[in-house]
């Protein structure tokens, strides 16, 4: 079919069918854009791992001052973000920290893209340390299962990966990429050294099962629920949060972890484990609240401490609302 006989004919005489048609032409664009996107993905994958550790962190943080000087990439509202949070300091510090926190996320993205060159535990234990053994006698070693709540904060990626090696294998709850293509390699990355992934949609009725056969949870816990269900204070203002982790916590009967991974000045990471305290709680619609509310206070005191290290480029408050 001809562009002339396309525009002249279908759509001039209104033929039923070219709604149709738009949506298989839209359907080929995004196709292809799609491929296009996820060729360079592997690209850049390519080239950062041929840096040197030193050369790709250089270059990612000038990628980040980058995307906040030049194209300004969600500058006001990772700004207005950080202020909202953080209303006694002032326009110069807020500044401060926003620049840092693009940094901090052109790192993570070339952490990410490097996954495939970490081949054992070796490799793990030189990016990344923790210690694992308080976890495992509560866990593995009592015959329980364990939900571990974590934040998109540092890097959860790297955090996920390394545990998954240095302490137990994990089932790590993601959210499907609009990118197949992209989300089916990431996934492969995620997967390769014994974690599964399981997308949200499934999550509870999955992750139960997961657990009754001593299985190991992980949740990123600081987004917002879409549903607007309940809402606590996170970060001073009222949030809508997922009820997830503390449900199948409670319903399983099994410990809640948080599990925060920062980065140091020598470019290594960090993991500091706390158990989230479970023990007067029971399966019920308050208790599951409030140990929500428990998970939620213990990551906003990170967040505070070192606000450079937390995803600031999301609209957490876009759902209004009173608690």
């Amino acid at each position: 079919m001809s562009l002339r006989s396309l525009f002249s004919g279908n759509f001039a005489r209104g033929n039923p069918k070219s709604p149709l048609l738009m949506d298989s032409v839209k359907k080929k664009l995004e196709n292809g854009s799609q491929k296009i996107v996820h060729r360079l993905f592997l690209l850049l994958g390519v080239l950062v791992r041929r840096m040197s550790r030193r050369s790709f962190e250089g270059f990612a943080e000038l990628l980040g001052d980058v995307a906040y000087d030049v194209f300004r990439i969600r500058r006001s509202l990772v700004e207005a973000n950080l202020s909202g949070t953080f209303p006694e300091k002032g326009k110069k510090e807020i500044s401060g920290i926003a620049r840092k926190v693009y940094r901090r996320q052109a790192i993570n993205l070339f952490e990410v893209l490097r996954l495939p060159l970490i081949r054992d535990r070796t490799d793990a234990a030189g990016l990344l340390d923790i210690d694992g053994r308080e976890f495992l006698r509560k866990t593995a070693e009592a015959g329980k299962g364990a939900v571990v709540v974590s934040a998109h904060f540092g890097n959860w990626e790297l955090l996920g990966f390394c545990v998954g090696l240095l302490v137990t294998p994990m089932h790590i709850v993601v959210k499907k990429l609009k990118n197949s293509l992209v989300d089916r390699d990431v996934n492969a990355w995620r997967t390769r050294k014994g974690n599964r992934v399981l997308y949200k949609r499934t999550a509870l009725r999955k992750g139960l099962d997961v657990l009754a056969k001593g299985g190991v949870m992980t949740v990123l816990g600081d987004q917002s629920d879409p549903r607007g269900g309940f809402r606590t204070a996170f970060l001073g203002r009222s949030s809508s949060v997922f009820l997830g982790p503390s449900f199948l916590a409670l319903k399983a009967d099994v410990p809640m972890f948080l599990g925060m991974c920062r980065r140091l000045e020598s470019g290594r990471y960090i993991v500091e484990v706390q158990e989230i305290e479970t023990a007067d709680l029971s399966f019920c619609k308050e208790d599951i609240r409030e140990l929500t509310r428990r998970y939620t206070r213990a990551i906003e005191r990170y967040i505070y401490r070192y606000p450079e290290e937390w995803f600031w480029l999301h609209n957490r408050w876009k759902r209004g609302g009173k608690e």
